[in-house]
């Protein structure tokens, strides 16, 4: 059996991303050889240093590359509110929105007993110590609403109610310029569940 070409080795690295399949993988690696040789150079160098230098956060479990993110060594966060999300992107969406200023934990996954994640795999232990530190006072759920977002978040709270420390979670409801007719009956049950006085 012949040992795959450095061509069929890179086809086959692209399809590693999300969303990309054997011909997309195909097209972008003859993009960067025939029409952008420099800039599949940048990337193969960007890659390469990202992974030598990029590592975890001790304090929130984001990619940062000092021990200690920005985030977690800002003063100006307040150290008493602490946002679990699942995911880095799901941590930059809230940065966006600019409507939370405590500090957050980074969960890297949801419970999914059937796909191997566990408590173990998505650091609960390190979560624990980080909200049981006696400085954090609130923890905001802000979980996925999936199936699995909803079970971590509940096996969470559950974790760390026991401990004395509050546990809130983010709303559900209507997106902001949403129209009722489009929106699906769950989330609109939610929402009337979930309703405020006006």
């Amino acid at each position: 059996m012949k040992s795959a070409s450095s061509l069929e080795e890179l086809i086959a690295a692209l399809r590693c991303l999300p969303g990309v399949g054997p011909k997309s993988a195909q097209r972008m690696a003859y993009h960067l050889l025939q029409r952008d040789p420099q800039g599949a150079a940048r990337l193969a160098a960007a890659l390469t240093e990202t992974l030598a230098r990029v590592r975890h956060c001790e304090k929130c479990n984001n990619y940062a590359e000092e021990p200690v993110c920005g985030l977690c060594s800002s003063p100006r966060r307040d150290p008493a509110q602490l946002c679990v999300v699942e995911a880095p992107g799901d941590l930059l969406m809230m940065e966006q929105a600019q409507c939370y200023q405590g500090r957050y934990f980074v969960l890297m996954g949801a419970l999914s007993p059937l796909d191997g994640v566990g408590p173990r795999e998505i650091h609960l232990d390190r979560l624990i110590q980080r909200a049981a530190d006696g400085v954090v006072r609130e923890v905001v759920l802000a979980t996925n609403f999936t199936v699995e977002g909803e079970a971590t978040a509940h096996y969470i709270g559950e974790a760390l109610r026991v401990r004395g420390l509050k546990v809130t979670r983010i709303a559900r409801g209507l997106p902001v310029g949403g129209e009722l007719e489009h929106v699906d009956s769950g989330t609109l049950a939610q929402a009337m569940l979930e309703r405020r006085e006006a």
